[in-house]
């Protein structure tokens, strides 16, 4: 039985709808903000972009570290996300993500990173109610 692994962050709120976010780990920062339509500046990415953002990072991540794992040869890849939020309950209804692969990949290949993409761990964290679209390019 493997020990549960943890990562901790923090946020401090300085009054405003601006949140500055420290990886501790790392000490990376990042700051969110409230999206225009809900109150925000919009000036930074708001908590559900990055949870948009987060899919998408792991969707590459993933395929990356399971094609040195395998000896796939990967090469430089892509993605896009775009959120569609619900208004009632405001909460993300839909994110569509684009995904380029490299090129060369045997059909085989191909079809074992779309389902390593699609089994990452922020996909498989993700309400049921969340659709999610992929598109392989």
């Amino acid at each position: 039985m493997t020990t549960p692994t943890f990562v901790e962050m923090t946020a401090e709120a300085d009054g405003t709808l601006q949140v500055r976010l420290t990886h501790g780990p790392s000490g990376s920062v990042l700051s969110t903000d409230a999206p225009r339509d809900n109150g925000g500046t919009g000036a930074s990415f708001s908590p559900t972009d990055l949870v948009a953002s987060g899919l998408l990072s792991c969707m590459l991540t993933t395929m990356a570290l399971v094609a040195a794992r395998e000896g796939i040869a990967w090469g430089p890849s892509r993605g896009r996300v775009e959120k569609h939020m619900n208004a009632s309950p405001r909460r993300i209804g839909r994110l569509e993500v684009e995904l380029w692969l490299p090129p060369g990949l045997t059909h085989e290949q191909r079809a074992r990173m779309q389902h390593v993409a699609e089994s990452c761990p922020v996909h498989r964290s993700l309400h049921p109610e969340v659709q999610i679209s992929v598109q392989y390019h």
